[in-house]
């Protein structure tokens, strides 16, 4: 089976139904099927789908951004964390200097003590997407072989993934 270039709008909801991110106004989302850069149970499900079509997307918590797990909740002694002044639940911050650092979620404050986080804040959540995909297109060999789409829909173009293809 090829993988294609697909893209597409979306409005993500919560099972309450609360809007939680949308790409209304803004442009599509562009991924390269198969390659890791949407949440696996989107992308699985958006495999036969073809451009034009409008259609619902649930995706449950185990295949979208994964189960909670509470080892990946831990205390750690307010000195150590790179925060400045009084720290406020929900606050978030990196773990590291690179934006890749892993980020965490403060969920408690005991005393010198704080507790943090490291789960997605969307993990344990069964999600909705509304989406309606604008093209799709059989993936180029270039594409392949770099891992993500070149040129958004299917344009020429740098790619903006630092790969050096054009």
């Amino acid at each position: 089976m090829s993988r294609r270039v697909v893209s597409f709008h979306y409005t993500l909801r919560d099972p309450e139904g609360r809007v939680l991110d949308s790409s209304a106004g803004g442009e599509p989302v562009t991924y390269l099927e198969g390659a890791g850069q949407i949440i696996d149970g989107l992308d699985e499900q958006l495999r036969a789908v073809e451009a034009g079509v409008k259609t619902r997307v649930q995706v449950p918590a185990a295949r979208a951004y994964g189960e909670r797990d509470p080892a990946q909740i831990q205390r750690v002694k307010r000195g150590l964390l790179p925060i400045e002044g009084e720290i406020q639940l929900g606050e978030q911050f990196q773990t590291g200097p690179d934006r890749h650092s892993p980020v965490v979620t403060v969920v408690g404050v005991e005393g010198d003590e704080v507790l943090l986080d490291g789960n997605h804040p969307l993990a344990g959540v069964a999600l909705t997407f509304d989406v309606e995909i604008v093209a799709a297109r059989e993936a180029k060999a270039e594409e392949l072989s770099h891992g993500h789409a070149h040129g958004g829909g299917g344009g020429e173009g740098s790619c903006g993934h630092g790969c050096g293809c054009h």
